[in-house]
């Protein structure tokens, strides 16, 4: 089995947001990947940190994975205990399920921040928020 955890995070909800991915197999990890998103919400970058991780174990030809996230939201949305309410998540939702029927066997767990390695994710995408400059768009102000 294959382990794939992933994060994501925003620094404002919506704010500057980004994703990354752990991938594991026999306890070491085998593939590392964050991206920038640009302004966004912290369940949008969420939604796009699962999608990137399933599509990795795709990639890499396994059968059996386990997705690891620290977002509770999305992990019960992804078992079916949550609907998806927002519209603008359903449509990433709706991907997520997508490809990850593409795997045989499918599993989805919940953990805290703190736990496995979601501290790495963690890291990864705050390193890669660091690395893309801020810039607000300019004030719109009357003259």
């Amino acid at each position: 089995m294959i382990s794939a955890y992933s994060d994501g995070g925003s620094r404002g909800n919506p704010g500057k947001s980004a994703f990354a991915i752990v991938i594991v197999k026999d306890g070491r990890i085998v593939h590392e990947h964050a991206e920038f998103l640009g302004t966004h919400t912290n369940n949008y970058a969420e939604y796009r940190g699962l999608i990137a991780a399933i599509s990795k174990v795709i990639e890499l030809g396994e059968t059996d994975a386990e997705f690891v996230m620290d977002s509770e939201l999305v992990i019960k949305q992804m078992n079916g205990l949550y609907k998806v309410k927002s519209p603008d998540m359903k449509a990433l939702h709706d991907d997520a399920k997508a490809l990850s029927s593409l795997i045989p066997n499918v599993t989805f767990r919940n953990v805290r921040r703190s736990q496995e390695f979601i501290p790495r994710a963690d890291a990864l995408l705050n390193e890669e928020m660091d690395r893309h400059r801020w810039e607000r768009p300019p004030e719109r102000g009357g003259a």
